[in-house]
């Protein structure tokens, strides 16, 4: 456990016969509601130098005194893991992940992954849930994410996120040739056999997709995604419930299909392609603390990339034959 910071502030006037914990979380709106609640059963929080309980009321012009400890939450070890960081301060670190990368440690995946490398540069972190980490994109996808590097940050990035605040953006090579983009707005939740899979259920939760095409290929298209919500693959799960799933997705993208005619680059990239063809190409949300508006955006993946340039090259080759 860190050392204890002892934070003070006056109760209003105004606030006189309301209850203690919501005025103390209108005091201190840098800490979550669930870590306010637990520091007042623990008694450092205190109101007038006294523990009173979560529902008794303030009278007006007492001392709240806040004992803020923060225990470690992160037990994982640091490793020197290289990171391409594209914006940081001492709020926030924003990172372009490598596909590949697992963000969290797990059962099959112990160390060796983002929370690692985390810990190694910034150690402090693992006062912080999940080091830092508020929202994650997974192993094989690439691109942009933020962290807080402080609590008062992690308070604000989640609720950024929570209200839907945050600008996510996406690019996904999807199977088929669109002709307009859309919203998929469908509900998603745990398949309900298999336990590693999402899927759209009438019973899920709220989930919603916007997409638009961004280039049209003979049999393929890249798509601009932009999530309003943010529930577990789903730009994956939405794809394939619309029958255009994305290249490459070892969950949802069912058998290979290789267009007709389709050059020998183009089936060699198709059946070389071992993870989802999704990026997350652009991130936007409002500083925590200055509330300056930061923009990120990461390149594409170089094997991104080159699966463009051969459907490129595919569309081109079938125009030329049909003339």
């Amino acid at each position: 456990m860190t050392s204890a910071t002892p934070l003070q502030a006056t109760v209003p006037d105004s606030a006189a016969g309301r209850r203690f914990d919501a005025v103390l979380a209108e005091l201190f709106p840098d800490f979550s509601r669930s870590r306010l609640a637990t520091w007042i059963k623990s008694g450092d929080a205190r109101l007038d130098g006294r523990e009173v309980r979560p529902r008794d009321p303030v009278r007006g012009g007492e001392i709240v005194t806040l004992n803020a400890a923060l225990e470690v939450q992160t037990h994982s070890e640091p490793e020197d893991i290289a990171l391409d960081v594209l914006y940081e301060d001492e709020h926030v670190i924003v990172i372009n992940k490598p596909p590949g990368l697992v963000v969290h440690p797990g059962a099959g995946n112990p160390a060796g992954t983002l929370v690692n490398a985390l810990l190694h540069r910034d150690p402090s972190l693992n006062t912080l849930p999940r080091a830092g980490i508020v929202h994650r994109l997974d192993k094989d996808t690439s691109g942009v994410m933020v962290v807080a590097r402080t609590l008062q940050a992690h308070t604000a990035l989640v609720e950024q996120l929570s209200s839907r605040e945050v600008h996510r953006q996406y690019l996904a090579i999807v199977v088929g040739s669109l002709v307009s983009g859309g919203t998929a707005n469908a509900p998603i939740d745990r398949h309900p056999r298999d336990r590693i899979r999402m899927a759209v259920r009438e019973d899920g939760r709220d989930a919603v997709t916007h997409f638009r095409l961004r280039e049209r290929f003979r049999a393929h298209t890249l798509l601009e995604c932009r999530l309003e919500t943010g529930r577990t693959h789903q730009i994956r799960v939405h794809m394939a419930h619309l029958k255009h799933p994305i290249v490459g997705d070892p969950l949802y993208g069912g058998p290979l299909k290789l267009p007709k005619g389709a050059t020998e680059e183009l089936i060699a990239e198709l059946r070389g392609f071992k993870r989802q063809a999704l990026h997350a190409e652009t991130l936007e949300f409002q500083h925590p603390v200055s509330g300056e508006a930061i923009r990120c955006s990461a390149p594409v993946p170089a094997d991104m990339l080159r699966l463009v340039q051969v459907l490129h090259d595919d569309t081109r080759a079938a125009a030329e034959r049909e003339r």
